[in-house]
């Protein structure tokens, strides 16, 4: 399994404590810091998680470090602020890699790296099945588009490949609901990462992008029953296959 990979990285950074009260200058939560965590994000983290199934990757994004910043009360779990560092991006270059892969993935945070001419450039040039993740309210036929409620709502276009993942509740083909593992839910962050990488190798996997949903509903359950940015464990990915 050959697999390539464009999108727009990120590096999450967290800062745990104990928000115990509030600031006397103004209305907001004091967090006494205890720990910090930092973990690939966006696209990195689609990679991460297809690396977790064993697949062969190439990647390509931006070199530039767009950084977020959370601040979350361990207690619970809650997010009280986030900071994002986000330099200007270099858009993806001109030239198409060699195509010698069996399939295309686009994560695309629409920070700047992929053009809304570059999505349908790459998904013209290339002659095998193409996933995509975008925040573009454009996107291309001839391939299979995840979108959440919200990014669906806001589409220009929509094609008859969306997969609309819809929370809880699960994740909608072509007006069947695929439905979600019934988790208690600890952090989203990354979730939409994860559900990417494993209808990914579902597909390469099974053949199926009917088969390939309900293994992705059941990695993106493993994800929001950790927090922060999760990445699939080997007893994990033993886990959903077994």
């Amino acid at each position: 399994m050959n697999v390539l990979l464009i999108g727009d990285s990120c590096e999450d950074r967290y800062f745990y404590g104990d928000a115990k009260r509030l600031s006397p200058e103004a209305p907001v939560p004091i967090l006494e810091y205890k720990r910090e965590v930092a973990s690939e994000g966006m696209a990195m983290n689609v990679f991460n998680n297809l690396k977790a199934f064993g697949v062969s990757i190439n990647m390509i994004t931006n070199e530039e470090k767009i950084i977020k910043t959370r601040f979350i009360d361990e207690k619970s779990n809650q997010q009280i602020l986030r900071s994002d560092e986000e330099p200007e991006i270099k858009p993806f270059p001109y030239k198409m890699p060699e195509n010698k892969y069996d399939v295309l993935v686009i994560s695309d945070y629409n920070k700047g790296f992929i053009t809304k001419k570059k999505l349908f450039e790459l998904v013209d040039w290339f002659d095998g099945p193409v996933f995509i993740d975008t925040k573009k309210r454009y996107v291309p036929d001839r391939c299979y588009v995840k979108v959440n409620d919200i990014e669906y709502e806001n589409l220009e276009t929509k094609t008859n490949n969306l997969i609309i993942t819809r929370g809880g509740e699960g994740a909608e083909y072509q007006g069947k609901l695929y439905p979600a593992e019934k988790v208690k839910v600890f952090d989203v962050v990354g979730a939409g990462d994860t559900f990417l990488a494993a209808l990914t190798y579902g597909y390469l996997n099974y053949g199926s992008i009917e088969e390939a949903i309900p293994l992705a509903n059941k990695a993106a359950a493993i994800a929001v029953s950790h927090t922060g940015t999760y990445v699939l464990k080997e007893e994990d990915v033993k886990t959903l296959l077994c």
